[in-house]
C-alpha cells in the first residue's frame, strides 16, 4: 500500500461541511463526464484550498454499488453493496445515491466554492439527491446537546480502522462510508430530564464522561454502538455534523461513518434499530428519525487519478471538440501510468 495515496477520510475534524449525494444520469456521455472528472478532482481542491491554506479544505469522493458497475465495471470492491434497510422498533431506510462528495473545511465559504465548481463541471451529467450543509455546534455537540465523536480513533488507529488493506488488495487504501440523515424531535427530547437523556446516550451531558456501567442501561447509545469481535473492539471514524432549517422546524444530525469494512457500521445499526438482544433497541431513536441511508466505497486518490480508460473520450455537456480531444489525450496519458495531477504524489491524504 506504500505506493497508494488514500483519499483524506481521516482529515482533521472541521467547523463546516457540505454533504452532496448525486445520481449519475443514464446516458453514456454522462458516465464519461463523471469518469473524466475523477482525475481532475485533486486540481479543483488545490485551486480552492490555495485561497486560504489555514482553511483545511478537503474532499472525499465515493461511489454507490450500482454506480460502480456502470462507471467502472469489474473488478469491484468485495464488500460494496446497496445499503440494507433495517426493520426493528424503528426503520433504517435505504435511499438512492450514486456519488457522495464529503467536503470539509474550517470555513463554509471554501466548502461552498468547491461544491459550486464541482456541480458546474458536472452540470447535466448528474442529478442532486440530497445536499446538506453541516456546521460545528459549540464544543463539538449535536443539537440534542451531547458531544459527538468522543471515541473516534486517532493517528495510526484511525488509519487502521478506516483503510482497506490485504483483505482486498486491488482496492487497498480505500474505505467504506455510510451516511444517514436523522431528524430530531427536539421538543420531545428537551422535555426529558437531563438524567434520562444521559442514560439514553450513556454519557454525562455537561462533562461528556461515560456513565459507570452500574448505572448505564444496556440500551444506551454508546453501549449498543460498541462492537467487539474476538476480544477486539472494531472502530469506525465518525464525522457527524448538525444541520437544520429553523424556519421549517427541522433539526438534525448528519451521520457519516468511515470503516475498512461496512460490516462493523451495519452491526452498529442493527444493534440500534433491532436491539442487542432484539427488543433492547437504542431509545435515542424514539426522538431521532432516519430519513436517508446509503452505502458508498471510497477508492484511493491513486485510483481516481487513473480511472479514465485510454480508449475513451470523456466529455462533459457543452465541451467543444477541441476540449474533448484534449480531455481524451489527458485520459490516455493517465491510463498508461502518469498521474497527470501535478503534485499529487507525495501529498498523501491531502486531497
Amino acid at each position: 500500500m506504500s505506493s497508494v495515496i488514500p483519499q483524506p477520510v481521516v482529515a482533521q475534524l472541521t467547523r463546516a461541511a457540505i454533504f452532496l449525494v448525486l445520481n449519475v444520469n443514464s446516458e453514456p456521455e454522462h458516465r464519461s463526464a463523471v469518469r473524466s472528472f475523477c482525475a481532475d478532482l485533486a486540481a479543483f481542491i488545490r485551486a480552492v484550498r490555495f485561497r486560504d491554506l489555514q482553511g483545511r479544505l478537503s474532499c472525499v469522493m465515493a461511489f454507490g454499488s450500482d454506480a460502480w458497475d456502470r462507471l467502472f465495471g469489474s473488478p469491484r470492491p468485495k464488500d460494496l453493496h446497496r445499503f440494507r434497510e433495517i426493520h426493528g422498533r424503528h426503520h433504517a431506510v435505504a435511499t438512492p445515491g450514486d456519488i457522495l462528495f464529503h467536503i470539509r473545511s474550517a470555513r463554509m465559504d471554501l466548502c461552498f466554492e468547491l461544491a459550486t465548481l464541482i456541480m458546474t463541471r458536472l452540470r447535466g451529467a448528474v442529478s442532486t439527491v440530497d445536499e446538506t450543509h453541516g456546521f460545528n455546534y459549540f464544543d463539538d455537540r449535536d443539537l440534542i446537546g451531547f458531544v459527538d465523536g468522543t471515541e473516534n480513533p486517532v493517528e495510526q488507529a484511525a488509519l487502521d480502522a478506516t483503510l482497506t488493506g490485504d483483505e482486498d488488495t486491488p482496492f487497498a487504501g480505500g474505505s467504506y462510508v455510510i451516511v444517514q440523515k436523522y431528524l430530531h424531535d427536539l421538543q420531545g427530547w428537551n422535555a426529558l430530564p437531563i438524567e434520562a437523556q444521559e442514560k439514553i446516550i450513556g454519557r454525562s451531558k455537561l462533562s461528556d464522561l461515560e456513565l459507570d456501567d452500574a448505572v448505564k442501561p444496556t440500551s444506551a447509545h454508546n453501549a449498543l454502538t460498541t462492537i467487539v469481535e474476538d476480544g477486539k473492539q472494531l472502530e469506525i471514524l465518525r464525522d457527524n455534523m448538525p444541520f437544520g432549517d429553523v424556519g421549517n422546524g427541522e433539526f438534525g444530525t448528519y451521520f457519516i461513518g468511515y470503516a475498512r469494512s461496512p460490516h462493523r457500521i451495519e452491526q452498529m445499526l442493527v444493534n440500534m434499530f433491532v436491539g442487542r438482544p432484539p427488543g433492547n433497541y437504542d431509545r435515542l431513536l424514539d426522538f431521532s428519525r432516519a430519513v436517508t441511508g446509503t452505502l458508498f466505497f471510497v477508492p484511493s486518490a491513486t485510483f481516481l487519478a487513473n480511472v479514465a480508460a485510454a480508449n475513451e473520450s470523456p466529455s462533459a455537456p457543452g465541451m467543444s471538440k477541441i476540449e474533448q480531444t484534449s480531455a481524451a489525450e489527458s485520459s490516455s496519458s493517465r491510463f498508461v501510468g502518469a498521474l497527470g495531477i501535478g503534485s499529487l504524489k507525495g501529498e498523501r491524504g491531502n486531497e
